[in-house]
């Protein structure tokens, strides 16, 4: 646990340290990088097996792909166009201002701050950390106190790794997280749930913190009257299940035509078969994290239940030895929308799926609630597509695939409206935690002094002025 004295001890040296290093060499920022892949990289066994003691169980391959390999791209590309997104960037002078030059001046904010959730607790803690520092800044990351195994090898190997004074790991619960958020960061970046986030908000605006919220939302996937079934039931299931739906972006519900709603269930019923043969015994289907985590879930369900949803379960609850439960990828057709199934973000491996009339239906259903942080839509037909990305709002867009916009570097993430304000990954990521200052560097030779006072009207109209 970190007290809040502490806390601010931490920020304290931090702030000195960038008052002492305010523009980090391209040199520096690599080294960091490097290290922090290294971390990764060397410890990726015992992050594997923090992260599954904290779950009860969490699917190693899950793990390597979502939580490892993530943050060693993200580092290896943030090293590798470095260089360019430090380049000054020259802007355009009018011609009244010429032979004057102007530019914008990429520079570190200062201290950032990342407050990181439990569903992806390494990712989510070192994605944002990758850009803070290509950025120059110096960073301070509070975990999630819902994984403290994790939490507890991510400040042992960041005090391994990084001197304090560029990046600490601050363990703690709820106080500590609601100092952390008081702090008069540069930037703080925050990834959770909206009732979170908003407290979050509001201590950052005591202090006239700028901040980047991850939130999350009722992500849709629409399935086109084109659309191969077997395929989408695939690749929904992939973003569904991967993590046992604990996914900020995982495939929330679906809204296919009613006519074809029967023959996507069996595609879904033999999809999963294929994926878990052995049902949620399986190693490779994950648990859910917590005890909070599974009443909540379970209470929704059993709303639905009473309300005469019809429900599929596609395997049967398994408690685990060691306190965890798996609870297994289920169906519920056509709920009401009343229900907080689909009230509330599910964050689970209950999926809706809803029999709408037609294309434009699902757009409107998706239009009349919260903007997500995601959509989905399956369909070959170019004009289709183009009526979704056009008439719909979300944080990002997969075609005939979930999730794996976020795998792809160059593109920023992040939400809208109520799943969030503000991108970072890549260059949109350096950017979020970078000052862009306006350089102007006047000529020696120039004509701006005809602009004096007292004013020559006829000066004025020659410049068009």
């Amino acid at each position: 646990m970190t007290d809040a004295r502490e806390l601010q001890l931490r920020f304290d040296a931090q702030r000195r340290a960038c008052a002492a290093e305010p523009y980090p060499s391209l040199a520096i920022r690599r080294d960091r990088l490097a290290r922090l892949a290294t971390l990764t990289r060397r410890h990726r066994d015992e992050i594997i097996a923090a992260i599954s003691e904290d779950f009860g169980h969490r699917a190693a391959a899950e793990s390597r792909l979502a939580e490892i390999t993530t943050v060693l791209q993200a580092a290896h590309h943030a090293r590798r166009r470095l260089r360019r997104w430090m380049r000054p960037k020259r802007a355009a002078v009018p011609w009244r201002l010429k032979p004057g030059r102007a530019r914008v001046h990429r520079q570190p904010l200062g201290v950032v701050g990342i407050i990181a959730p439990s569903n992806y607790p390494w990712n989510l803690a070192w994605l944002p950390a990758v850009d803070a520092l290509a950025a120059g800044n110096r960073v301070l990351i509070k975990p999630s106190e819902h994984t403290p195994a994790t939490s507890a090898l991510m400040a042992r190997l960041a005090e391994r790794y990084f001197d304090a004074e560029e990046l600490a790991v601050v363990p703690g619960g709820v106080e500590t997280a609601r100092a952390f958020s008081a702090l008069p960061f540069d930037h703080l970046l925050f990834t959770g749930n909206a009732r979170v986030g908003r407290e979050v908000a509001r201590a950052a605006a005591a202090n006239l913190t700028p901040i980047t919220l991850e939130l999350g939302g009722k992500t849709p996937a629409i399935i086109g009257h084109d659309a191969d079934l077997t395929h989408a039931a695939e690749r929904i299931a992939f973003g569904k299940w991967l993590n046992a739906g604990q996914t900020c972006i995982a495939p929330d519900h679906v809204l296919i035509e009613a006519s074809r709603l029967g023959d996507f269930i069996e595609a879904m019923r033999r999809t999963v078969g294929d994926f878990y043969p052995k049902g949620t015994a399986s190693e490779d289907y994950s648990a859910v994290l917590g005890q909070r985590q599974r009443v909540r879930l379970e209470a929704m369900l059993e709303e639905a239940r009473d309300h005469g949803c019809r429900i599929i379960p596609l395997g049967e609850r398994l408690a685990l030895p060691g306190g965890g439960t798996k609870l297994p990828p289920t169906l519920v057709i056509d709920p009401n929308e009343g229900l907080a199934l689909m009230q509330e973000e599910i964050f689970g491996p209950w999926l809706p799926i809803l029999g709408v009339r037609d294309l434009n239906a699902a757009i409107d259903h998706v239009n009349a609630g919260p903007r997500p942080l995601a959509l989905y839509a399956f369909t070959g037909d170019a004009d289709l597509r183009r009526q979704v990305l056009e008439t719909t709002h979300s944080g990002g867009v997969v075609f005939n695939d979930t999730l794996w916009h976020n795998a792809v570097p160059a593109l920023p993430f992040g939400g809208v409206g109520e799943s969030g304000m503000g991108a970072y990954q890549g260059e949109a990521g350096f950017l979020r935690f970078s000052l862009e200052r306006s350089v102007f560097l006047q000529a020696r030779r120039n004509a701006v002094g005809l602009l004096n006072p007292p004013y020559r009207r006829w000066l004025l109209r020659l410049l068009g002025l």
